[in-house]
């Protein structure tokens, strides 16, 4: 698939919009754990030093002390490594930010297999799961960098707890600043009617290139953009398999408990359809190239086509 937008980190869509965001509110807060340069928030940390906390590596000092401003009335974003912003301070999340419902916005950065050579520990394949089963959290994955700054946009003024699952590595561009962007709606990035490729982020790309092998065996694909994990958007999920009558879903996570998941609750419930899973399959990852890791973790287009295949094969 031809990208005529370029390529570019999702990270840097989440600190652009932080200091889109600050020129403009001064209620915006943010909070880092010594990764500012890292996740892409020192941009916020330069040009509003007073309005700026680096807790250290710290993180449930990090997600306690963005409670507090959420309090004091600020709109806080507390951001570091996605797997050390979700696991580590959970409770915190939990008890303090969630049970109470205040208006904490977490950026976990470097998710997914794409981390790299920095191995297992720090790559987040779990946080979806644990995210999305907190009351009051909404859980959002953009697929892009233009996205992820208009998620983190619509984030600030969301009500309640956010969290936001963004990259490090650099992936193609795939919408434009004039595509709507709804917390809670998703997107029909290609229409179809033999299956639907439900994905969420850096796997939206991977699910247009495998619409476009699969349109070159005669199979046309719809491919469904939910960038909102939770709330999620029930219907267009239905519309989506009443239409196509098979889904597969694409994520880079684990399959449990994850944004197949989150789907599949949809579907059992609604509209019963032959289904496939695609994502880490109960497995930690390594250290390595992201593009080997993707594709040995079998989370490519041609992973995504075979799916689609064995779906269309269960089809009545």
């Amino acid at each position: 698939m031809v990208n005529i937008y370029g390529n570019k980190a999702t990270r840097f869509g989440f600190g652009d919009a932080l200091i889109e965001l600050g020129r403009k509110d001064e209620k915006i807060f943010v909070l880092g754990a010594d990764t500012a340069a890292s996740v892409a928030i020192n941009g916020f940390q330069k040009e509003f030093p007073n309005r700026f906390i680096n807790v250290g590596i710290a993180e449930t000092n990090l997600l306690g002390m963005a409670a507090g401003l959420s309090v004091a009335g600020f709109i806080p974003f507390a951001a570091t490594y996605g797997v050390f912003a979700s696991g580590r301070p959970w409770e915190q999340i939990r008890t303090t930010i969630c049970y109470s419902n205040l208006n904490v916005k977490i950026g976990g950065s470097h998710s997914g297999l794409m981390v790299g050579y920095d191995g297992a520990t720090h790559q987040a394949l779990e946080e979806i799961s644990i995210m999305r089963c907190l009351p009051h959290m909404t859980v959002i994955v953009p697929c892009d960098v233009v996205e992820t700054k208009k998620a983190t946009m619509a984030s600030a003024y969301y009500p309640g707890p956010v969290y936001i699952r963004y990259g490090r590595e650099t992936i193609p561009t795939i919408t434009q600043e004039s595509d709507k962007f709804e917390i809670g709606k998703a997107n029909v990035l290609k229409e179809g009617t033999d299956v639907c490729i439900a994905a969420c982020g850096t796997m939206v790309y991977e699910a247009l290139s495998a619409s476009e092998m699969l349109e070159k065996e005669g199979i046309k694909a719809q491919v469904l953009n939910i960038h909102t994990i939770k709330p999620i958007d029930k219907q267009a999920i239905i519309d989506s398999c009443k239409k196509c009558g098979a889904i597969v879903t694409a994520e880079e996570h684990q399959i449990f408990g994850g944004f197949g998941s989150a789907v599949a609750e949809v579907v059992v419930q609604n509209c019963p359809v032959p289904m496939e899973f695609v994502g880490i399959n109960d497995t930690f990852g390594e250290s390595g190239k992201p593009a080997d890791l993707m594709v040995k973790y079998h989370l490519k287009d041609v992973d995504i086509v075979a799916a689609a295949r064995k779906a269309l094969a269960r089809k009545k």
